[in-house]
């Protein structure tokens, strides 16, 4: 089947949030591909606990849609095995806090398939968790810690930022074949709506977008926090022309639009809400000086969460980056 590409604008389109757009993503491709499901906890009659998978069980049945125990292993693990025999399981965490019963399934055994069977055999598996704060939520409900994932060898991580992209990279995180960790930022699920294609389409893995072009410093974000960063630098107009690059996928890279950005300005800032040490601020930061060092004018600057337990309720706007701690970030990283 020849492969859709990104929206067109002469396409038909509809008005929806992210959380709909992961709905239209999973029905479009399980009308596509009869070998597609959807298991997770509370998917079926529920909808999910976002409903984000809401009326996908009255149209496709439980053979499709199919409620589990509570038991992230056992979810991930049997994902695993359809997988390896050509099913195309769409596994659900409900959220990313709950995901480490199964991160050995994920990083053992998931990401090792196609190495471990020498080719013989791959792992179209996708794993999506609702990830990261901002919605007054309890202990290991908030968590972001993609950089953990990001670490394993074969296994691609996708954070999308709007509603066309989510559909898109959901798209082809279900068509790929290998395994995909697929990152929902939960504070945009409802944010704001987008005109998002009717029809099934494709947005590649590991391509970033450039959301706004600039020439005084590089920002690099994703997820949630790709509005917050375009806000500061639309208010810092005046002050510093700033090119904001929404990474999308984390795991591969996008190392070539990473290091043409910086090349441009000679300045940067990532942008993220987990904690600072160990996270893909510090690989970004330590690939622009491996590939571009001879164009850096200024210390890159990280602008992320704080090395603590995620807080709860009363400081977490504290604690997640936002448009005036941005601002003063790409000022830093600017000279001012």
């Amino acid at each position: 089947m020849a492969t859709e590409t990104e929206p067109q604008t002469d396409r038909e389109t509809e008005s929806l949030t992210l959380v709909q757009a992961v709905q239209d993503g999973l029905r479009t491709e399980m009308e596509r591909d009869e070998d597609v499901l959807v298991m997770g906890e509370d998917v079926g009659k529920n909808g999910g606990v976002f409903r984000a998978t809401e009326g996908l069980y009255d149209q496709f049945g439980e053979e499709r849609v199919i409620d589990t125990p509570l038991a992230e292993s056992g979810i991930v693990g049997t994902a695993i095995g359809m997988a390896a025999y050509g099913l195309r399981p769409v596994a659900e965490m409900q959220f990313m806090g709950f995901i480490y019963p199964a991160f050995d399934q994920i990083v053992s055994h998931a990401a090792r398939l196609r190495t471990r069977s020498r080719g013989r055999f791959t792992c179209p598996l996708v794993v999506r968790a609702p990830y990261g704060g901002g919605i007054r939520a309890p202990e290991h409900h908030s968590e972001s810690t993609e950089a953990m994932f990001v670490h394993q060898p074969g296994l691609k991580v996708v954070v999308p930022s709007t509603p066309a992209d989510t559909k898109g990279l959901l798209t082809s995180a279900i068509r790929d074949p290998d395994p995909v960790l697929f990152l929902e930022p939960k504070l945009i699920y409802r944010a704001f709506r987008e005109d998002v294609p009717v029809d099934s389409y494709e947005v590649p893995l590991g391509e970033a977008a450039v959301r706004r072009e600039g020439s005084d410093v590089s920002v690099f974000t994703w997820g949630a926090m790709t509005r917050p960063t375009l806000e500061a630098a639309d208010n810092l107009a005046d002050e510093v022309d700033v090119e904001v690059v929404d990474l999308r996928t984390l795991s591969p890279l996008d190392d070539d639009t990473i290091l043409d950005s910086f090349k441009k300005t000679g300045r940067a800032a990532v942008v993220h809400e987990a904690p600072k040490t160990g996270g893909l601020a510090g690989e970004i930061t330590a690939t622009i000086q491996e590939e571009a060092l001879l164009y850096q004018e200024a210390p890159i600057e990280r602008i992320t969460g704080f090395d603590t337990p995620f807080p709860l309720y009363a400081l977490e706007d504290y604690y997640l980056p936002e448009a005036a701690r941005i601002e003063d970030g790409i000022r830093r990283a600017a000279g001012f």
